[in-house]
């Protein structure tokens, strides 16, 4: 079995610039939570040209100020601790249509996680479909509830009691007709 070896290319010939442009998954460089920079992936997901997204805060993205403000809250100790975060999220474009979006981010000073950072946005839309009207906590929780944890680890999380957390996933499974919690997370996974 023989392998052809892919001609190595050195880091001076490669183009970051055009790179980050082109890449096939939205890009943004922040500052304290605001846009510094993203490429034309993130404006044409969004749906908001590249000049007016620059400058503005991660406000901009998402469906309500209240889960911008959480979300931020949320995140910052687990950038401290490890430096990444990610999850799936429900996002807002700019004709106010939402969508799950799936996030990834590095903080480059993990002493002031906010400080500047690196974030990928990649668009779950077309596997994962916004069907159901929720509210913005109904919204973390069910991403939550995707990922696996329980009440009382969401509750943690979201700091709220788990008892809370049970009444918002009450909710949810009635908005989606679902019979069981595995029945919600399968149908909020399919959309």
């Amino acid at each position: 079995m023989s392998s052809t070896a892919l001609p190595s290319v050195p880091p001076s010939d490669i183009d970051y610039r055009l790179a980050f442009e082109l890449a096939p998954i939205g890009l943004v460089l922040s500052r304290h939570r605001s846009i510094v920079d993203c490429n034309a992936r993130l404006a044409e997901m969004f749906g908001i040209a590249r000049e007016l997204l620059i400058g503005q805060t991660f406000q901009v993205l998402y469906p309500s100020q209240q889960e911008y403000e959480r979300t931020g809250a949320r995140i910052a100790p687990i950038l401290n601790a490890s430096g990444h975060y990610a999850d799936d999220r429900v996002m807002k474009r700019g004709n106010g249509e939402t969508f799950w979006c799936h996030v990834t981010g590095r903080a480059l000073n993990r002493a002031s996680p906010h400080e500047a950072g690196i974030w990928t946005f990649m668009d779950l839309s077309s596997r994962r479909p916004v069907k159901a009207e929720l509210t913005a906590r109904e919204r973390e929780v069910a991403a939550s509830l995707m990922d696996g944890l329980t009440s009382k680890q969401i509750g943690r999380l979201l700091a709220i009691s788990h008892r809370t957390v049970e009444i918002y996933r009450a909710r949810l499974m009635r908005k989606y007709a679902a019979s069981t919690t595995a029945d919600l997370v399968h149908k909020l996974m399919a959309g």
